[in-house]
């Protein structure tokens, strides 16, 4: 995807606990290690990284932001996304992003 580097990896969705909480995907740590080395000089304020991601069939425009106490990007993820790609809580599935 225009010359992007693209991550491929096997991950789960979660909640956050607040009320109303948003839905993640935590990329791998390893993998979020990596991407802060290369990559960091791409965060806007807030360690923001725009991205483009994708489940199956569905992708879409988006963005990660690097979380300093769990060490690593997270993803949200949106009821449209969510409805499209039928996940669901704590199932693992595989998804790509592109940075």
């Amino acid at each position: 995807m225009d010359g992007r580097i693209n991550y491929e990896f096997h991950t789960k969705m979660w909640k956050h606990a607040s009320p109303g909480g948003w839905y993640f995907v935590s990329l791998p740590k390893v993998l979020s290690k990596e991407i802060r080395e290369n990559l960091q000089w791409q965060e806007e304020g807030w360690g923001r990284m725009k991205a483009f991601a994708e489940i199956g069939e569905v992708n879409w425009k988006t963005a990660i932001w690097y979380d300093t106490k769990m060490e690593t990007y997270l993803l949200p993820i949106k009821a449209e996304i969510r409805t499209k790609s039928d996940l669901e809580l704590n199932k693992e599935f595989k998804m790509g992003i592109w940075i």
